[in-house]
């Protein structure tokens, strides 16, 4: 396997082609990673943890409006 370096260097010669179509590969990779870690999330109720946490910190008035 590469090195993060050797892929830093194999990424800085691609030619500008090449680099749009990493790049939109990347964007999809990321975005399978980050929905798998969702449904991981989920499922395990980390996300109603977090929620919970939220939903006291709002009744509380520990909130700025944006």
């Amino acid at each position: 396997m590469e090195t993060l370096n050797d892929i830093e260097k194999a990424i800085t010669a691609l030619m500008e082609d090449d680099l749009v179509r990493l790049r939109d590969w990347f964007d999809e990779f990321d975005a399978e990673v980050w929905d798998r870690q969702f449904e991981e999330d989920a499922k395990s109720d980390r996300l109603k943890i977090v929620s919970g946490i939220a939903v006291l910190e709002f009744k509380q008035g520990r909130y700025k409006r944006i």
